[in-house]
Formats: C-alpha cells, sequence, structure tokens
C-alpha cells in the first residue's frame, strides 16, 4: 500500500511588489476602528470585517497593485468564529512570504462595560443571552491567543481616541520611543499610598535626614538634604540595582501597550528621603532619553 502523498506547499504570494500588512484585532470596543481609522490616514488601504476565508484572495490581488502597498485588516469577534483558524491563517500568510504584523487593542473589563453601556451598541457576542460582563470576558478568553502573537499591545482603558490614534501611528511610522508616559512621584506611607501608582517602592530602609536637627525644616530637593541621603553606602547599594531594574522593565510596559506608568517611592512623611530618591530616579530617566513628569505629592503636607 503506498503512502499518502503529502499536500503540496502554500503558494508563495505574487512577488511583483512587496507589502506591508498589518493585522488590527483585539477586544470588542477597544478601539480597533480608531486604529484602523489612524493608520488609513497614514497611507494605509483598511479593510474591516472582511471573511477570514477571503484574505488570501485580497492579498493575491493587492501583490498586483500599486494602490495596496500598504494594507491594513481588521478582524475581531465580528469576522473571527474560530480563533485557531485565524491563527493558522496568519501562519500560512507568512509561509507564503508575506510578513504578518499584528496590533492588538484591550481595555480592561470595567472600561469595556462602560463604554458598551454608554453607547448602547450591542456587543458582537451577546446573541447567547450571557450578561454582558461574562460576554466580555468571553471575549478576553477567546481572543488571547491573537493577544499573545501580537507585535504591539494598546491599551486604551486610560487613553481617548486621538491618543489611540497617536500611539497607533506612532508605531506604524517606526519610531523607536512609545508614548509611554512616565511620572515619578514621591509620597508620604502616614498620608497612604498613592492609588494610581503602578511600582511602588519604599525607602524607609534609608538614613533618615528629619533626625538631624538642621536637616529638618529642609526637603530632598535642598542639596544638603539630597546630598545626605544619597551619599550613603546603602543608597548608592540600592540604586545600583533599581535603576537597572527600572531600564530593564520599562521596554515590558512599553511593548504591552501601557499609557502611563507611576513609579511611587514612599517613605515615612514624603519630604526628604522619598523625595530626594526621587529627583534622582527621574534624573537617570532624563539620562536615557525619557521625559519623566515629577510630582511631591506630600512635600506641602509635612512643611506645614
Amino acid at each position: 500500500m503506498s503512502e499518502p502523498t503529502p499536500p503540496p506547499p502554500p503558494a508563495p504570494l505574487s512577488e511583483e511588489r512587496p507589502l506591508d500588512l498589518k493585522v488590527v484585532t483585539g477586544l470588542s470596543g477597544s478601539g480597533i476602528s480608531t486604529a484602523l481609522h489612524a493608520l488609513e490616514d497614514l497611507g494605509w488601504f483598511c479593510v474591516d470585517t472582511l471573511p477570514a476565508p477571503l484574505v488570501p484572495k485580497l492579498l493575491d490581488l493587492a501583490r498586483g497593485n500599486d494602490r495596496f502597498e500598504k494594507l491594513a485588516l481588521g478582524l475581531d469577534a465580528r469576522n473571527i468564529t474560530d480563533v485557531d483558524a485565524a491563527m493558522a491563517l496568519l501562519d500560512s500568510i507568512e509561509a507564503r512570504g508575506c510578513p504578518v504584523d499584528v496590533v492588538f487593542l484591550e481595555a480592561s473589563n470595567a472600561v469595556l462595560l462602560r463604554r458598551f453601556s454608554t453607547t448602547r451598541r450591542p456587543h458582537p457576542l451577546s446573541k447567547g443571552g450571557l450578561p454582558l460582563p461574562d460576554v466580555i470576558q468571553a471575549e478576553r478568553s477567546r481572543m488571547y491567543p491573537l493577544r499573545e502573537r501580537a507585535d504591539r499591545v494598546i491599551d486604551t482603558s486610560d487613553i481617548n481616541v486621538h491618543e489611540c490614534k497617536r500611539q497607533v501611528q506612532a508605531y506604524a511610522a517606526g519610531e523607536g520611543v512609545s508614548g509611554l508616559s512616565l511620572n515619578v512621584m514621591s509620597f508620604g506611607f502616614r498620608h497612604g499610598v498613592p492609588p494610581e501608582a503602578d511600582i511602588v517602592w519604599d525607602v524607609r530602609f534609608l538614613p533618615n535626614p528629619h533626625f538631624i536637627e538642621a536637616l529638618r525644616p529642609m526637603s530632598g530637593r535642598d542639596a544638603p538634604v539630597a546630598d545626605f541621603v544619597l551619599t550613603h553606602a546603602v543608597t548608592d547599594a540600592f540604586l545600583a540595582r533599581f535603576l537597572p531594574l527600572l531600564d530593564a522593565v520599562l521596554p515590558g510596559y512599553e511593548h504591552e501597550g501601557k499609557a502611563y506608568l507611576t513609579i511611587a517611592i514612599g517613605c515615612t512623611g514624603g519630604r526628604h528621603r522619598s523625595v530626594a530618591v526621587s529627583e534622582r530616579v527621574a534624573a537617570h530617566l532624563r539620562a536615557g532619553g525619557r521625559e519623566p513628569k515629577v510630582r511631591h505629592r506630600d512635600l506641602e503636607k509635612e512643611s506645614r
């Protein structure tokens, strides 16, 4: 009995023209239409809700037409019924010689729920009678493989449509620095941890200028206090590890599409140690080409 003949390799796409292909996908209500409009403004020919089986035909046509040198496809719950099949489709496109750049948009469940409630538009997956929160979570689980495959993830929870558009266009234009807005904040634990903080670090282990009578009236922005805090060996050892840690993790936040990141440094009152260290962290970030905003939340509270 003869062995079955293996299937032929996929036919290569026409090589008449190179094709810059972007696939915009994500969660319903997260801004997929906004992202496609942003790409359209940059010259991409955008096609939304095209049935997945027709995508290879479109690509064949695009390779032979100079109007479609840059092509963007919107793939979401409206035209993806089988995520595994969609993943296989992307694999087959790349196997035919066309790299696929996937942009995935998402937002928190609470934000998506509010958006659907505000617009009063039905969720594409809500036909089964499930409550909207369950539908949103089900779509998040379904789309997770595409999120993992994405080259760029943009979280639109805390940004408006204009910022979403800017981030998409910055990524499409190949800008080296993402739209991550960095905030460095000092605070005092006695006044509570800032709820908006993404990274919180406790520096109450550092020597405290509060117990030096001449330094007590000053703040961490004054040179004598900053020198006292920053020139101790324990501070040197801490910063030698903490600053490279920030350098290592910030690109990850950018890749995940984080729009805003707040680094909060806390001491007891938020006047001396946290202020001096926050200023040092901000200076390090500036030296690395970033533009952090600095806020000393509790400085005035302690001076009263």
